[in-house]
């Protein structure tokens, strides 16, 4: 077999491997990396390298390997943005954790989100509490993203305070 077919054919193995192994171990490692994730990260990138390129460490060996992945990761993100159920089997479906200030606690469970996890999202996004969420979804990225009454109160306040600070000063005019 030709050695460049054969690291060709190795890295993308390594590539479909690794989507499958972070599909599989879920989306929430993905929004923030951690100390203990950065490490993970660099320790498997390390450890799959001889895996891709065998026995060739020349520069067109590495070279090979990297054009390997680029061209598999374009074909996947054009089959991705193509093809829905492609795009649901690599990077999964959003998951809703809170409803109308409910907490999903299955959907929680099957996300492997813990409460203080699910609180500090909240939080984050200057809500006050859980009961006060109307929305709040785990996104295939990873990131949780929350929608409260507060959020709209807020804009529907600073929206007539605007409108009476333009005619205050329209009137002084």
């Amino acid at each position: 077999m030709n050695p460049y077919l054969d690291i060709t054919l190795r890295a993308a193995s390594v590539y479909l491997f690794i989507i499958l192994a972070l599909r599989l171990f879920g989306k929430k490692e993905l929004a923030q990396l951690s100390v203990i994730d950065l490490v993970f990260i660099l320790l498997i990138s390390n450890a799959v390298q001889n895996a891709m390129v065998g026995s060739d460490t020349s520069l067109l060996g590495g070279i090979v390997a990297a054009a390997a992945l680029f061209v598999l990761n374009f074909i996947l993100k054009k089959l991705s943005h193509r093809f829905q159920g492609v795009s649901k089997l690599i990077e999964g479906e959003p998951i809703m954790l809170v409803y109308k200030g409910m907490i999903q606690a299955e959907n929680l469970k099957k996300a492997d989100i813990s409460m203080q996890e699910l609180e500090t999202a909240v939080r984050e996004h200057g809500v006050e509490s859980i009961e006060n969420v109307d929305l709040a979804m785990l996104e295939i990225d990873g990131n949780i993203s929350v929608l409260s009454n507060d959020f709209k109160q807020k804009t529907t306040n600073n929206r007539k305070h605007s409108k009476l600070i333009r005619k205050d000063h329209n009137d002084q005019t």
